[in-house]
């Protein structure tokens, strides 16, 4: 212990350094021989079958041995204000944490930093050159152009997410490991591992509390009165560009650990407290140390934990003109420090089952059984091993399931909303920054919120009206000369970064500003699910409509085509290159925007007559996005250049197919009627469907030389189950899982492990959609149409779903055996606000109930 003491943080710098290389270079099977060698791990697991605690269900992950790469291994917890990866050590436990709001980059490195934003001066010189960008679009022989350089900006000091170092617990144990396991249980939110070292027998668990806003991490002996020497340190070692912190003594029992992510930066603060009733806790700073380490030390102790708080001074009310844009807010310690004297009042049960009720009271509302038998013999990895696509297995995939709404509610409920990677970052520059892409990713991670009944959302609403308003406003004024509303583009960070993001010719990523008409629909979704109109009058509304008005203005009639409807211009499909006018994507949203401002304007009590009739010119005269090309696709362009073996990695043409609605709910009679080629025509929707299907299929299985992401499968996925094709659906879902999925269940964009978490929150989504379907209309006194199995694989022939939730704030119950129907009930809230509407519930293409959704109705249908 006194050596340790004496090394500090030196001897875990040589050890994750050793660790770091040696899973670059070596197979799994070398590499581990060699951690183990060097003391990182030894044990011997006899484990034959799930842990005696392990949930009975199955519901959770488990496995017979630590784990030693982050991205593959190591298991999640956390509470949306701090999360923590567990390798599931014994004697030596390395927790990396996360703080959500410790980012580099933006006013805290560049006191100008401007959001990626042109000067004010310069607005009429940018509207200028849009206006020549559009001049070129529409006279150009292919209506495309090769770049829009001109008015894009730097993303200067856009920063990243980082993380906050690593936690270091140290059990003064050396002998052999037998009986290891370690699990992740999906019931309680807790991560658990379990050694005997001779005779004793060691339980670890961790958590992170939201009611407390802290995470948590007990040990105690099952088989011995008193513990051996327990030691805590923290660590910036393995973070390479994290400065070195001061790490102090703030009382007996507690480390502060106060630094800085870069100098100049963003402050942070992690507080890490032990707690040993009948034990000796003390802390000592450790001699010489530059700058100032400390350790705690527990003695004598039958239990010890740890409690930890972290935070910055990362202020997101303040990312607005009148604070400067600054984003800057009070030093957290103070907070701190009251967080955690409020953890740290009760005992350890109580803390658990506090955290406990709290995760079950969010999770538990819905749940969902595929008819499967769990595995309780076989490790979880050892599972996904085994796993092929199409054999598929309903225990792995029902897991999944579960465990991406665990991580979506582990990530969700702090102040920011869940980025890339959710909650979980190792790194100090990460991938793409772990930011919030706002084309599809962002998106992808709360699609199964509002239908799996999942409370989590109002983090992301409050980091738009925040973060993208106040600074999307002065961006739509300078940038496109508008000044009414705000816009985004395609990347976001935490400090309001609005602007179009220029490198190389990047326009294929950044020129997106219908990033917020998409975020819009979720708004609308939100409201048109629970009915909340205290919500959509007080922040619903006010953004939606924000967005209608800039798109509003943003509009112009097509010059290329001379038809009289209204385009975007200059538009890119995202991340796909051609800069033309009318995509499909952007005209598709826009008209899905429209129509939320209709539906949702009596209920928002707006008075605002002379803005809903202009919506309601603006949504009749423009194009719809929806126009059938030469080889029976659905154009991703209105200009018809798709190619049939374009395998791009978005679907982003298909947006209203899913997760959308302008293909799903097509109307003849509200987006039919085009001029293509100087005739009129009219589609139905038995021929929008066909094209769909055409471009779904050519567009791949989503293994195309652009990428081999998790995300764009569960995407192909969730629209083979929108179109009832069973078998193309179970297809790509379970190719995915075999493809994407690493032994801790992380979803991976390449094989080449990168860690993006949307796949992991989009693929409940994309179950659901096969097992239950109720898209959006576009005239909300139109019936509701929901369609029961609409994609039900062989593999999940018997199930049940409790607590779904569709629109109009109904709830669903109900059951399947042998691939049919068995019940179903629906219950209509007691208070729908006076917005009543007309089901018709579907099976197998035919009606088989229909009824009106009158507060407090409720109907079950047996008869299918």
């Amino acid at each position: 212990m006194e050596v340790f003491q004496v090394l500090g943080n030196s001897l875990w710098a040589c050890l994750i350094q050793a660790s770091t290389t040696l899973h670059g270079i070596l197979p799994y099977s070398v590499r581990e021989r060699l951690l183990s060698a060097l003391g990182i791990v030894t044990y011997v697991s006899l484990m034959p079958s799930a842990p005696p605690s392990f949930p009975s269900s199955g519901n959770g992950l488990w496995y017979t041995a630590p784990g030693a790469i982050w991205v593959q291994d190591f298991l999640p917890i956390g509470n949306g204000y701090l999360g923590a990866m567990l390798p599931g050590g014994t004697s030596q436990e390395v927790t990396q944490l996360n703080i959500e709001s410790l980012w580099s980059g933006g006013p805290f490195q560049d006191p100008s930093y401007n959001g990626g934003n042109h000067l004010p001066s310069h607005q009429s010189k940018i509207a200028g050159k849009m206006q020549n960008i559009r001049e070129a679009i529409f006279s150009s022989p292919t209506g495309t152009i090769d770049n829009i350089d001109e008015i894009m900006t730097p993303g200067d000091t856009y920063g990243s997410y980082a993380s906050a170092g690593h936690l270091i617990a140290t059990l003064d144990s050396t002998g052999p490991v037998l009986k290891y396991a370690r699990w992740l249980d999906l019931d309680e939110a807790v991560s658990r591992t379990t050694w005997s070292d001779g005779s004793t027998t060691f339980l670890r668990e961790s958590f992170c509390s939201y009611p407390l806003q802290a995470c948590v991490q007990y040990l105690n002996s099952t088989t011995s009165h008193v513990l051996p020497a327990v030691t805590y340190a923290y660590t910036v070692a393995g973070v390479d560009g994290l400065p070195a912190p001061n790490v102090t003594c703030l009382d007996d029992r507690t480390l502060s650990i106060r630094n800085y992510v870069s100098i100049p930066g963003m402050l942070y603060e992690i507080l890490a407290q032990a707690q040993s009733p009948g034990g000796l806790v003390s802390c000592s700073a450790i001699s010489g140390a530059s700058p100032p380490n400390a350790t705690l030390t527990v003695l004598g102790a039958s239990e010890v934990w740890i409690s930890w708080v972290g935070g910055t001074n990362y202020d997101m009310a303040a990312g607005n003109a009148a604070a400067n844009y600054s984003f800057q807010g009070p030093d957290p310690h103070n907070n701190l420090v009251a967080l955690l004297s409020s953890a740290n009042r009760t005992s350890y049960a109580e803390i658990l089952n506090g955290h406990i009720k709290d995760y079950t009271s969010l999770i538990t509302p819905f749940s969902l059984s595929l008819g499967h038998t769990p595995d309780l013999n076989t490790p979880t990895d050892q599972i996904l091993a085994g796993y092929r696509t199409s054999v598929g297995n309903a225990y792995l995939e029902w897991v999944l399931f579960n465990y991406g709404r665990y991580l979506l509610a582990s990530s969700a409920r702090g102040t920011l909303p869940a980025n890339l990677q959710g909650l979980w970052a190792d790194g100090y520059s990460n991938p793409w920054g772990a930011d919030y892409h706002s084309n599809i990713n962002i998106q992808m991670n709360y699609w199964a919120a509002e239908m799996s009944n999942l409370d989590v959302t109002q983090s992301l609403f409050d980091y738009i009206e925040n973060t993208w308003g106040p600074r999307g406003a002065y961006t739509a004024q300078v940038l496109y000369n508008i000044s009414e509303g705000f816009v985004t583009h395609g990347e976001m960070n935490i400090f309001g970064h609005t602007g179009m993001k220029l490198g190389g010719n990047s326009a294929q990523w950044a020129n997106y500003p219908e990033s917020n008409a998409w975020m819009m629909i979720h708004a609308w979704d939100h409201f048109d699910h629970t009915n909340d109109v205290r919500w959509w009058k007080a922040q619903g509304w006010p953004l939606v409509k924000s967005v209608a008005s800039f798109h509003l203005e943003k509009l112009i009639e097509d010059l290329h085509f001379n038809d009289s409807t209204l385009v975007t211009a200059p538009c890119n499909s995202p991340e796909q290159v051609p800069i033309t006018l009318g995509c499909a994507h952007a005209q598709q949203l826009i008209w899905q925007l429209f129509n939320t401002i209709v539906n949702g304007f009596e209920a928002a009590g707006d008075t605002d007559i002379t803005f809903l009739n202009a919506i309601i010119s603006k949504r009749q005269q423009m194009d719809k996005g929806l126009r059938i090309g030469r080889w029976g696709q659905l154009q991703e362009w209105k200009v018809d250049m798709d190619m049939p073996d374009d395998t791009h990695r978005h679907l982003s043409h298909l947006i209203g197919l899913y997760p959308g609605y302008a293909i799903a709910s097509y109307s003849p009679e509200l987006q039919g009627g085009l001029i293509d080629n100087g005739t009129f025509m009219r589609y139905t929707k038995e021929q929008v469907l066909n094209a769909a299907e055409t471009s779904l299929f050519h567009r791949g299985i989503g293994r195309g030389p652009d990428a081999d992401a998790g995300w764009e499968k569960v995407w192909r996925a969730a629209a083979w189950a929108q179109l009832a094709n069973e078998t193309e659906f179970y297809k790509e879902l379970t190719h995915t899982i075999e493809r994407n999925f690493a032994p801790n269940l992380f979803s991976m964009y390449t094989t080449d492990g990168i860690f993006q978490i949307d796949a992991n929150l989009g693929y409940p989504a994309a179950v659901l959609n096969a097992l239950l379907q109720a898209p959006d209309i576009a005239n909300i006194n139109v019936p509701l149409q929901v369609t029961l199995l609409p994609a039900l694989p062989l593999t999940w022939s018997t199930g049940e779903i409790k607590g779904a939730r569709i629109r109009g704030g109904i709830t669903l119950d109900f059951a399947w055996s042998d691939g049919r129907p068995t019940t179903a009930t629906f219950t209509v809230d007691q208070d729908v606000a006076g917005r009543e509407r007309d089901v018709i519930v579907n099976y197998g293409g035919q009606a088989v109930a229909q009824f009106r959704s009158n507060g407090g109705y409720s109907q079950t249908v047996s008869s299918f």
